[in-house]
């Protein structure tokens, strides 16, 4: 197993790191393992010591948003559990005991230099509908220019299908491009990417991953005892951020000063070469799908291969009702989702709009169902 260091020479050509290094604007993603235990709840000191970390960052001068899990995690023990709960009113009501002390404790670390606290509870609804999207925006960056730190987590308390949102992991990559971070920091129990789980036998350390060639091979596993989340789920969020033009450095939690330092440790992902438009970005992972349209091969090569408008001839077939301006899924006929964009008729106006050319079509509907520039491949 290769050790979990990255040498001067490595770093030196790893653009990734020194782009995380020395970015202005930092997403600091912490895991529940990382502050608390079943036992005792939550772990104050290593809240502590987290803090710290990314203290020093922000007197370093850049603006850091912290992304928290671990109110379930710190509601178990005050109600006597033993173990994360798996049923949803279980884990609504340990998230809303979890989420005071959570907020109390990081209100009171960071007070210890001076510093307020403004939490922001998120679900993956808020990112779907454009309304919540920019309202939370606002108020993050209203946050940062009081100068306080935001400090994110899950509504876990309401959430339902979201509150197995990856422990948190997506929520972060998503809040990085909402808030136009330059870097993402993912903390938690675990050193780094590996091609297998180093706690089963051997397995290979990853240092950088530059491409997804790179992770040919891998298996990744999901969450432990305390959190929802896992290998699978960083490498999600890492791949999210990526396409938002954000490098990711996974790390231990252990390793923060470091991590928040010179990035010298842990898995470093780098970012595609452009950033995504914000409209696409949202298009493809933020917003509900509200249906689906089922065309050819002729529409799958013209709008996952050529990047060109859909049009009425291409669809054989609808799934859902759905509104013009919604975003719908597009299946290929061997029932593969290929695309994703925001339609412009309703699933009504389509019924009657389906296999037809342009010319075939009464004058007002003759615009393209889904317009290139709307229009995103999965």
């Amino acid at each position: 197993m290769r050790a979990n260091v990255v040498g001067a020479e490595a770093d030196s050509l790893s653009e990734a790191r020194q782009a995380i290094a020395s970015a202005r604007s930092v997403v600091v993603k912490i895991g529940s393992s990382a502050l608390t235990s079943l036992k005792g709840g939550l772990d104050t000191d290593r809240l502590d010591r987290l803090a710290d970390a990314v203290e020093a960052r922000m007197r370093a001068g850049s603006d850091v948003v912290v992304v928290s899990s671990g109110a379930i995690g710190a509601g178990i023990a005050p109600l006597g559990l033993s173990s994360r709960p798996k049923d949803l009113a279980t884990k609504q009501a340990a998230a809303s005991v979890g989420q005071l002390a959570l907020a109390h404790a990081w209100g009171t670390s960071f007070g210890r230099y001076g510093r307020t606290v403004g939490q922001v509870l998120l679900s993956a609804g808020d990112f779907a509908r454009r309304e919540h999207h920019r309202n939370a925006q606002r108020t993050l960056d209203r946050l940062r220019s009081l100068g306080a730190v935001a400090v994110v987590n899950e509504n876990d308390t309401v959430a339902t299908e979201e509150i197995r949102f990856g422990d948190n992991d997506r929520l972060a990559a998503l809040v990085a491009h909402l808030v136009g971070a330059d870097a993402l920091v993912l903390l938690s129990d675990v050193d780094g990417l590996y091609d297998g789980d180093p706690r089963k036998g051997a397995a290979n350390f990853i240092p950088e991953v530059r491409g997804t060639a790179d992770l040919d091979g891998v298996i990744a596993g999901n969450g432990g005892a305390l959190g929802t989340g896992g290998m699978a789920s960083k490498l999600s969020a890492a791949r999210l951020a990526a396409d938002a033009g954000v490098p990711v450095l996974l790390a231990a939690a252990t390793a923060a000063a470091t991590a928040l330092t010179t990035g010298t440790v842990g898995t470093a992902f780098a970012a595609r070469p452009t950033r995504m438009s914000a409209r696409k970005f949202w298009v493809r992972h933020a917003a509900d799908s509200r249906g689906a349209l089922l065309i050819d091969d002729g529409a799958v090569r013209a709008v996952a291969g050529c990047r060109r408008s859909l049009l009425a001839a291409g669809i054989i077939g609808l799934r859902g009702k759905f509104s013009g301006g919604d975003v719908v899924d597009l299946i290929a006929p061997d029932d593969r989702i290929v695309a994703r964009g925001v339609v412009e008729y309703d699933s009504t106006e389509l019924e009657g709009m389906l296999g037809r050319s342009t010319t075939q079509l009464p004058e007002n509907m003759r615009r393209a169902v889904i317009h290139a520039d709307d229009l995103v491949k999965v």
